[in-house]
């Protein structure tokens, strides 16, 4: 099973900027869509951001235009960008299939303060 290894996660004021990485054990980049997702206390999980093998970009509504997402398949990692964060942000950001599989990995928590 590959694993999935997400970082890059902080606290931040709003209107700053983090850059999350999705590090996976093999490379799967150019086989397999992937996305980012997040889930905020007492929600569930959605969709962020999500990047198909051909590179073309889908996002949710609320983060289109702050956020960026990017892959680099030699180096097996998938990137978010996000800018002008917002305390509705606020959330633990997985990488994962897209549509996601069962197994999530740790995450990385996103705080935003206003």
């Amino acid at each position: 099973q590959v694993q999935l290894v997400e970082s890059g996660g902080g606290s931040v004021q709003a209107g700053g900027s983090l850059r999350l990485s999705c590090v996976a054990s093999r490379n799967i980049f150019s086989t397999y869509d992937m996305a980012w997702y997040r889930q905020a206390p007492g929600e569930q999980r959605e969709l962020v951001a999500g990047i198909t093998t051909a590179e073309k970009t889908n996002y949710a509504g609320s983060v289109q235009g702050r956020f960026t997402i990017t892959k680099d398949n030699a180096k097996k990692t998938v990137y978010l960008q996000m800018n002008s964060l917002k305390p509705e942000d606020t959330a633990l950001y997985y990488c994962n299939y897209w549509p996601p599989r069962a197994f999530w990995g740790q995450g990385t928590q996103v705080t935003v303060s206003s």
